[in-house]
């Protein structure tokens, strides 16, 4: 999706910037209008979101209507619903993972043989396979996990950070020697 936006608004940067932002928030584009599932988005919104004037986003609208291959997308995008920041407030965990440029894809059938191993219950899973960036997945488990699963996943290879965010106050038993910890009621993080 980037490198299709790359490709279509390198000689607009700041059309790219709406098109980056509307693809993030998952914005669709249809009768020269913005939308949120079935809401319509102010001009202005979009514009403030972005740091741009209003006229770059009619610009952008217009350009991505008129072009066959942007407009079959972006009449397309939706909103996703993410649980990760309810999550703690529900009495469920998020493991957020990190993974190193080019292993996502390995990292990832060994991260859910584990949980499937250990019969942890998932909530929802999130992720993000980034072609410049570290690719990351948010996994939102129902139940308090095991602190082996945690270490178990760390120790896959490619796997390049963890952030465990819960609402138990408990965890401080995860904090050793051998890795660095950020402790907070609700967040601790390997790196």
């Amino acid at each position: 999706m980037l490198l299709i936006i790359e490709e279509y608004f390198k000689n607009f940067p700041a059309r790219k910037k709406v098109a980056e932002l509307l693809v993030t928030l998952g914005i669709s584009v249809k009768d020269s209008k913005l939308y949120l599932g079935d809401v319509d988005i102010p001009i202005n919104a979009v514009a403030e979101a972005a740091g741009v004037n209003r006229k770059i986003v009619y610009h952008t609208i217009d350009y991505i209507e008129k072009t066959y291959e942007l407009r079959s997308i972006f009449e397309r995008i939706k909103p996703h619903m993410s649980l990760v920041d309810v999550a703690p407030i529900m009495g469920w965990e998020v493991l957020e993972i990190t993974f190193k440029k080019g292993k996502f894809g390995c990292a990832l059938e060994k991260i859910f043989r584990i949980i499937s191993e250990r019969s942890c219950e998932i909530r929802q899973i999130i992720g993000e396979r980034e072609l410049v960036d570290h690719s990351r997945i948010s996994i939102i488990f129902e139940k308090p996990i095991n602190m082996e699963v945690v270490g178990e996943i760390r120790d896959i290879e490619g796997v390049d950070s963890l952030t465990l965010h819960t609402s138990e106050m408990d965890k401080k038993k995860i904090v050793c020697s051998f890795c660095k910890v950020k402790y907070c009621p609700r967040k601790v993080s390997f790196k």
